[in-house]
């Protein structure tokens, strides 16, 4: 039995760059997390016996929002339901699972790389028939939807038991709970060589990959240990938890210092990687080194040759604007094309889909490729090892060969995280009103060549993006780019991006801070962040 439930609109459900994420407090209120998958249910305006793909990364309140989505989504008529078992898909997993099944579109609970638990966060967002997240026009007929909604429908029969493989039916909606791991692994065998991974293994190429107690755990088990031969232990924090083990599932040198420490000392790895709290997310590790995400883009985009599912080469690559210029000079050497978007993955689907680009990459932490539309932390993994089985070099010597054919750039992210929001948009709009006076002056030995605040035209679609972020661009190639982030739940996230180009190899050996110190300092300068921040430092740097 349909029943028809009375509500209010919340002032608060616009969704950011990745769905509509608040503290779980919050999401828990009456109503609340009904009104917003009732608008996404009208918004996405889906057909008569249209699918729908329905998961999350396992963080408390998962299980709960995921039977009230089924049953929603039964009372409004979705004809069949794709449900990863236990309530868990990984985001690249629900994203192959759209494509696969020809779904109308997903609904992927998650709030990515941030901390769960009762006081932590939580998220939904809506991807599309292609995979990816909702374009600006859907999330914003979503949003639309939330101002004007006055009530939702529910079945009042409970959801099946999430546990149990195998499809049942809710009124007149088929519901099938589906391994969340198995279409995903035999998509990364038909990409990667696992026989050659598998031999280099063999040969004593060792490795660890921290799933730090989220949902890649499965994933990695089935991949790294039982398909690729690792040893039982390779992944370590492998069981997904509620509240993420009570750490922080965001894949830097912070919040994964164990491995960190593990991979910088004398009992090191030869490689070691980590994904975040829904699987999008990686981060890069040899032994003694760091992999800067934006190094890592532009050396998978370098060498992607060497795996069977991009044999034939890369039509092209697409970073967003923070991220370093270092994918460019591959795209430059290779003859291919290069795009820089504004931040967010659904600014790459249009680019994939059209053909124009193979392999996309944010300075975030997150790259993936054509095989999905969206980031996919499993999927930078095993590609880097498909390289490492390939040329037979260890991760630090992939790194400096790269540098010495590119140049390096050298990049750090400075996040000032939870400011006062409105500190925060002021000092943005303080950095706004003086961009037009900003050529040509001088900070120390930099010169500002040029100032803007970033926008974006889709070549795809001709739509066009505004107020993306200010961009100061010195003579010589160095800049720095600030932005506010949308993924943060509390006050706001200034990003600060501090970037210099070095072409000399005899100079590629530099500490970062060293070869950063002068923009940072000018960062500060420009910015005035402690001033309008009461910031000295920042929470985090990667």
């Amino acid at each position: 039995m349909i029943r028809t439930v009375a509500t209010q609109p919340f002032d608060d459900q616009k969704p950011g760059t990745s769905g509509l994420r608040k503290k779980v407090p919050h999401f828990q209120q009456p109503h609340y997390a009904e009104n917003f998958i009732q608008a996404i249910l009208d918004g996405a305006k889906l057909e008569p016996g249209s699918s729908l793909v329905i998961g999350g990364d396992g963080r408390f309140f998962n299980a709960s929002v995921i039977r009230t989505a089924i049953r929603m989504a039964a009372a409004n008529g979705v004809a069949k339901l794709i449900v990863g078992r236990g309530g868990l898909l990984s985001t690249p997993a629900a994203s192959n699972l759209i494509r696969k099944r020809k779904a109308a579109g997903g609904i992927v609970l998650s709030a990515s790389h941030n901390p769960g638990g009762p006081d932590g966060d939580f998220g939904i967002k809506y991807n599309i028939a292609n995979g990816g997240p909702a374009p600006e026009s859907v999330t914003e007929a979503i949003f639309r939807r939330t101002r004007e909604i006055t009530e939702y429908k529910i079945l009042e029969e409970d959801a099946p038991d999430l546990s149990i493989l195998g499809t049942t039916r809710l009124a007149d909606t088929e519901v099938e709970i589906v391994d969340p791991v198995a279409d995903y692994a035999s998509l990364m065998e038909e990409l990667f060589d696992f026989a050659k991974i598998r031999a280099a293994i063999e040969k004593g190429l060792t490795l660890r990959f921290d799933a730090m107690h989220a949902v890649t755990g499965p994933y990695a088990h089935e991949i790294l240990e039982r398909r690729l031969g690792a040893p039982v232990g390779t992944v370590l924090n492998g069981v997904p938890s509620e509240d993420f083990g009570g750490g922080h599932p965001d894949p830097n040198v912070v919040w994964a210092a164990p491995l960190v420490d593990l991979m910088m000392g004398p009992t090191a790895p030869d490689f070691g990687a980590a994904s975040d709290g829904d699987g999008d997310r990686n981060m890069i590790l040899g032994r003694g080194i760091v992999v800067t995400p934006s190094d890592s883009l532009a050396i998978l985009a370098a060498n992607a040759h060497l795996a069977p599912g991009y044999r034939r080469g890369i039509a092209g690559i697409a970073r967003s604007m923070p991220t370093s210029g270092a994918a460019d000079r591959v795209a430059q050497k290779r003859g291919i094309g290069i795009y820089e978007t504004p931040t967010g993955w659904k600014f790459f689907g249009n680019l994939l889909d059209a053909g124009k680009v193979t392999i996309c990459g944010e300075e975030s932490a997150g790259t993936g490729s054509d095989h999905v539309r969206e980031k996919d932390g499993l999927w930078a993994v095993l590609l880097w090892l498909n390289i490492l089985a390939e040329r037979g070099q260890s991760v630090s010597e992939i790194v400096r060969e790269h540098w010495a054919e590119f140049g390096r750039n050298y990049y750090q992210r400075h996040d000032y995280e939870e400011v006062d929001k409105t500190a925060a948009e002021g000092l943005m709009d303080n950095l706004r009103d003086r961009l037009a006076s900003m050529a040509g002056q001088r900070f120390g030995t930099l010169v500002v060549s040029e100032a803007d605040d970033f926008s974006y035209k889709d070549p795809v679609d001709g739509s066009v993006s505004t107020g993306q972020g200010v961009r100061i661009v010195f003579s010589g190639g160095s800049r720095i780019v600030f932005r506010l982030s949308g993924t943060g739940t509390v006050g706001a996230t200034l990003r600060v991006y501090i970037e210099r180009f070095e072409p000399d190899p005899s100079r590629h050996d530099l500490p970062v801070e060293e070869a950063l110190r002068e923009l940072t300092e000018t960062a500060d300068v420009i910015g005035e962040i402690r001033k309008r921040t009461g910031r000295d430092q920042p929470d985090v740097r990667t």
